[in-house]
């Protein structure tokens, strides 16, 4: 039996082990689909009829063909046929089709969702966490309704950016 990897069940080469450009080059091969890892599409349930070698794709939830029983599974065509990649939390694909990344979080695939305790731009923070809420302006001694329309269309901006709470 082959020793596998724990994280992606890469298989490992042992001592006097017949054939080992085998198992290297499955290993490599594996490589090339998780580094700087891209799929075509994600969530498709049907295999494409002419793929390319070295293209993925993240197969969808009710998968066909010969991708059945791979659901939420990374399939990359190579030359010796489909290879599949069972995702992991964290793992990230560029969506080709979509132009957005994919991460794998809480055994699913989030597609365009970007998660960051702030966003710095030139080292300085632009976003942070979100503060509390705001309330519109009501009353005082003088009313400027001109004024006041333009404070309540700012705060309701960044209310629905989620900037700031409702």
């Amino acid at each position: 039996m082959t020793e596998l990897t724990p994280r992606f069940r890469w298989p490992l080469l042992a001592a006097g082990q017949a054939q080992k450009e085998l198992y290297h080059n499955e290993a490599l091969t594996a490589i090339e689909v998780l580094v700087q890892p891209v799929a075509e599409s994600l969530g498709d349930n049907d295999p494409p009829t002419s793929p390319t070698l070295g293209r993925s794709w993240i197969v969808g939830s009710a998968p066909t063909g010969a991708w059945t029983g791979q659901a939420g599974a990374v399939a990359s065509w190579t030359a010796g046929g489909w290879r599949f990649t069972v995702p992991v939390d964290g793992m990230a694909f560029w969506i080709a089709d979509e132009s957005l990344w994919a991460q794998r979080e809480s055994g699913s695939w989030q597609l365009g969702v970007v998660s960051a305790a702030s966003l710095a731009i030139d080292g300085n923070q632009v976003v942070g966490s979100r503060e509390a809420a705001i309330a519109d302006p009501v009353g005082g001694a003088t009313t400027d309704a001109a004024a006041r329309s333009a404070i309540a269309a700012i705060l309701a901006a960044l209310r629905s950016h989620g900037l700031i709470a409702s």
